[in-house]
């Protein structure tokens, strides 16, 4: 199984120019790796709803990349984007699914079907172009570069560790440059890198 820092840190290190849409237990640990315009945390009133903000990107933005890092229990709330995604042709858009069994920002109650659920299983029979499944940290510092190349739409499944997030709140007191401002304030910087 792979920590948090495991699962993020190639994907940090190998980023070039992609949109990164992070939600609820990896939206502080990616904002400690990445400083960049194209980084967004949907971690406020839409739980459930990052795979799909990062699908509109994808599809208004076809010659950009975007990676969205979504939780397990993110992604069962939401389980008709796989299909979405696959219908709409998305070849820009990689989904990575970072199942850690448990609402971790929330207070750390059990994802229902918690590491029963086959997320690649479910992104295969929705027609993903490529699906991935890891659980451990070389084969994934191995893969994560190539996955990015890839022509997709792309799902990786991601077996990570709990972590101890604890709720986020948007303020100057959190370390993530993201969420030191408001929702609409980061949306502004955002899309001004998006039309760059």
């Amino acid at each position: 199984m792979l920590t948090p820092a495991q699962l993020l840190q190639p994907l940090a290190l190998h980023r070039t120019d992609e949109v990164v849409v992070t939600t609820m237990s990896v939206v502080r640990p990616w904002g400690r790796l990445s400083q960049s315009d194209l980084d967004f945390a949907s971690a406020d009133s839409a739980m459930g709803h990052a795979a799909d903000l990062a699908l509109g990107i994808a599809l208004a933005r076809p010659e950009r990349k975007v990676l969205c890092l979504n939780g397990d229990g993110s992604m069962l709330m939401c389980l008709g984007t796989l299909a979405t995604a696959v219908d709409a042709a998305a070849s820009n858009y990689i989904l990575v699914v970072c199942d850690n069994g448990v609402y971790e920002i929330t207070g750390g109650q059990p994802v229902a079907g918690a590491r029963r659920l086959d997320w690649a299983a479910m992104a295969e029979a929705a027609g993903f172009r490529h699906v991935f499944r890891f659980e451990d940290a070389r084969s994934w510092a191995s893969a994560a570069p190539e996955i990015l190349t890839l022509t997709g739409p792309t799902f990786v499944h991601t077996l990570v560790e709990a972590g101890d997030e604890g709720p986020i709140a948007r303020s100057p007191e959190e370390s993530a440059r993201y969420l030191q401002q408001s929702l609409a304030e980061w949306s502004r910087i955002m899309r001004a890198a998006l039309v760059d």
